[in-house]
């Protein structure tokens, strides 16, 4: 990756793109979830969406994997799709990109308030 894709994210485009194809390939209720997998991972993630690559890559994966084998969507995921996603990015403790930039603002005002 150079510093160009870097700062314009296109390496993070093409990824997406390629993650979309593999997705297109799946079953339909597959693709149901990983729409839904995707709404609850994208609040969890930093402001490029960088850190969540690769969790969407074995996510997609193990979907992957799930629908060769055969097995429901049910089975390979459970009944709880934002449970699973929620223990796979670790929710307990983790902050999303509004909780990082509120402390952060919060950090500003009391320095300007001297504090």
């Amino acid at each position: 990756m150079n510093l160009w894709e870097t700062i314009t994210g296109s390496d993070m485009t093409k990824e997406l793109k390629a993650f979309e194809a593999r997705a297109q390939k799946l079953p339909a209720d597959y693709q149901a979830a990983w729409e839904k997998m995707k709404s609850y991972f994208w609040p969890r993630s930093d402001f490029s969406g960088r850190n969540l690559m690769p969790v969407l890559d074995g996510v997609l994966g193990l979907l992957e994997e799930a629908a060769a084998d055969g097995q429901s969507v049910g089975e390979a995921l459970g009944d709880d799709i934002k449970g699973f996603c929620s223990a796979l990015a670790g929710e307990e403790g983790a902050k999303s990109f509004r909780d990082k930039w509120r402390e952060q603002l919060n950090k500003n005002i009391a320095k300007k308030l001297g504090k």
